[in-house]
Parts: C-alpha cells; sequence; structure tokens
C-alpha cells in the first residue's frame, strides 16, 4: 500500500540529515521503549537524543520545522 502525505518521523529525519546514526537512533528507541514498559514517563526521542549528547538543539528545531 503506498501512502501520500506520509510525514516522516522524528529520528528518521534525524537519521537522514546526518545528525544521528543508526546505532544512536536505535539505542534511543530501546530506552524509550524500556522506560514505557517501566514505571516511567514517556519521552520523546528528541528528548532522549539530547540527554545522551547525540543531538544538539539547534538541530532539533531545524528537524521541528
Amino acid at each position: 500500500m503506498v501512502t501520500k502525505n506520509f510525514k516522516k518521523r522524528f529520528g528518521t529525519k534525524a537519521v537522514e540529515k546526518g545528525f544521528v546514526t543508526v546505532e544512536q537512533l536505535l539505542n534511543a528507541i530501546k530506552i524509550q521503549v524500556l522506560e514505557d514498559l517501566g514505571t516511567y514517563t514517556h519521552r520523546p526521542i528528541g528528548a532522549i537524543l539530547f540527554e545522551q549528547g547525540s543531538i544538539s538543539s539547534p538541530q532539533i528545531i531545524s528537524l521541528m520545522n
């Protein structure tokens, strides 16, 4: 099935722009899932990548536009 008007997810755009590696993104996704399964609140991938020092604030802002 082909989807028109598909919006790429934050992590996909970050990898495509070269801001993070696939490995960094997968690690952030793993952390997000483990936190969601635990007692923690849900955190966006961007917040996790930022906390790990994988992405900067200006890079996050550029991906949000």
